[in-house]
């Protein structure tokens, strides 16, 4: 199994926050548990493409549309995603709190 590399991106995040992959499951608390939920990745997808625009935004909070598409590496499968996300940031620019809407097709 190949290593993950958070390089900078877990290093946004703070030791304590609140992220919600799923809207309306419990968040995940801890960086910890972040990166737990993300090692399954690039086992379980490719081929991803990704974009996206700020729709809000001040200096501590932010609404970000984006669009994805990715291959799903167990039955090679593509989906569209479209969805938006939430971001919150505390005093030390740290990422306190995300949670995202998306809708999947597969195609």
């Amino acid at each position: 199994m190949e290593k993950v590399r958070w390089g900078g991106t877990c290093e946004l995040f703070a030791n304590k926050l609140n992220y919600y992959e799923n809207p309306i499951d419990p968040p995940l608390t801890t960086k910890e548990e972040v990166k737990k939920l993300w090692v399954v990745v690039p086992q379980n997808q490719k081929n991803i493409s990704y974009k996206g625009k700020i729709v809000f935004a001040d200096e501590k909070h932010c609404f970000y549309q984006f669009t994805m598409q990715r291959t799903m590496t167990s039955n090679n499968k593509i989906q569209l995603i479209d969805g938006v996300m939430e971001i919150k940031l505390n005093n030390k620019n740290l990422l306190t709190y995300f949670k995202q809407w998306r809708f999947t097709k597969e195609i």
